[in-house]
C-alpha cells in the first residue's frame, strides 16, 4: 500500500524504520514543524524527519492539518492508508476521509483503557501490572475508534514510563506493520471497543510530578517511576527544589539505620554516609539519584553531604496525588 507515515519523537521512529523496510510504500511523512531546543535555541527537525530525510522522503510539517495546502497535498499523493504513532496535532474529518483505509494509530495501552496523551505514565502510576499497544481507525472522539489490533506487555516492578514506552514502541511497530498487511488484505475488519473498561490518560504536567511522600511508599515508587524520564518527578527541601530519579522500597538492612529512632514521617529525611531514607506514608524508601536545582544528577549520599540536613528536616508535601 501506499502509506503517509505520521508521527513526531523517537518513539514513533521504531513504527516508521518497521513500514520502511516492509513491501509498502511510504510515500510521504507528516511530522510537527521544526521545534527550537538548547541553550542556542536553534532550530531542530523531529527524529521522524530525520529518518524520512536520511531515506529522501517528503516530509510534510504543516502549522496545523487543517492548512489548505497540506490538505491538497495529501489528496495529490493520495495514500491507501495514514499509519500514526504520536504525530501530536488533532485531524480535522476533511483530512481523516482522504486516505481509503483511514489513519490509523498506534496507541500505548490496550483500548479502552487510557485514552489519552500519557497511557504509559498513567499506567505505572496506577499500578497496572500489564499494558500493551492497539491499533485502531482514528475518528473524531479522542481514542475512541474502532480496534484492528492488540498486543499486550507486562509492566516490570523496575519499569520506568520511559524504559516501558521505548519497549512498546518496538513491539508495536510490528503490530502497526501487521495491520497495515491485514488491510492491505482485506483480512481485517475494525472492531468497536467496548464501553466497559474506560479510563483516561491525561498529559502529565510537571506540577503533576511532584511527590506525594503522605501517600504509601509503593505509590511513592510508582509515581516517581511513571514520571521518569518526563515530566521529571521533584520535591522541595528549603523552598529548592530537587529532581529525584527512582527510588526503591527500603529494605530491613536500610531501615536498621535508624536504630532505635521512631518511624519517618511522610516526606522526613534521614540521611547516613552511604544512603538517604525519607519517609512515607507506609514505610520509608531509599533515594538512589537527585538532581538539585541548576545541578548535574549525583548519588542521593553525596548530595545530603553537601546540604548538611538538620534533625527532623523533611521534603514538602505534594497536597494531592493526581
Amino acid at each position: 500500500m501506499r502509506l503517509v507515515f505520521a508521527g513526531t519523537p523517537d518513539t514513533a521512529v521504531p513504527a516508521l524504520e518497521a513500514l520502511l523496510d516492509s513491501p509498502h510504500q511510504v510515500v510521504a511523512v507528516l511530522t510537527r514543524p521544526d521545534a527550537r531546543s538548547g541553550r542556542g535555541r536553534t532550530l531542530h527537525p523531529s527524529p521522524v524527519k530525520a529518518v524520512a530525510v536520511e531515506h529522501g522522503i517528503e516530509v510534510l510539517t504543516p502549522a496545523s492539518p487543517r492548512d489548505p495546502q497540506f490538505q491538497a497535498r495529501l489528496r495529490e499523493i493520495a495514500p491507501d492508508a495514514c499509519p500514526v504513532v504520536a504525530y501530536g496535532a488533532l485531524l480535522p474529518r476533511e483530512v481523516l476521509d482522504i486516505p481509503a483505509h483511514g489513519w490509523v494509530n498506534l496507541h500505548f495501552s490496550v483500548l479502552p483503557a487510557w485514552r489519552g496523551a500519557a497511557p504509559v505514565q498513567r499506567a505505572i502510576m496506577a499500578g497496572d501490572e500489564a499494558t500493551g499497544a492497539t491499533t485502531f481507525v482514528i475518528e473524531e472522539g479522542l481514542d475512541t475508534g474502532p480496534v484492528l489490533g492488540v498486543m499486550t506487555e507486562t509492566i516490570r516492578p523496575d519499569d520506568t514510563s520511559g524504559v516501558l514506552l521505548d519497549r512498546l514502541a518496538h513491539a508495536g511497530a510490528g503490530l502497526l506493520l501487521a495491520t497495515m498487511d491485514g488491510l492491505e488484505s482485506g483480512d481485517l475488519q475494525p472492531v468497536p471497543q467496548p464501553s466497559q473498561g474506560v479510563s483516561h490518560a491525561a498529559k502529565l504536567t510537571t506540577a503533576d510530578a511532584e511527590i506525594p511522600w503522605n501517600t504509601p511508599a509503593y505509590a511513592v515508587s510508582r509515581h516517581v517511576r511513571g514520571c521518569t524520564p518526563a515530566p521529571g518527578a521533584w520535591t522541595t527541601l528549603r523552598g529548592e527544589r530537587l529532581g529525584v530519579a527512582p527510588v526503591r522500597l527500603a529494605a530491613e538492612e536500610d531501615l536498621a539505620l535508624l536504630g532505635d529512632a521512631p518511624a519517618l514521617a511522610p516526606g522526613e529525611i534521614h540521611a547516613t554516609k552511604r544512603s538517604v531514607l525519607v519517609g512515607t506514608a507506609s514505610g520509608a524508601v531509599t533515594l538512589g539519584e537527585v538532581r538539585p536545582q541548576g545541578k548535574k544528577p549525583m548519588a542521593a549520599a553525596d548530595w545530603a553531604r553537601g546540604v548538611r540536613l538538620g534533625a527532623g528536616e523533611a521534603f514538602a508535601r505534594a497536597t494531592t496525588l493526581t
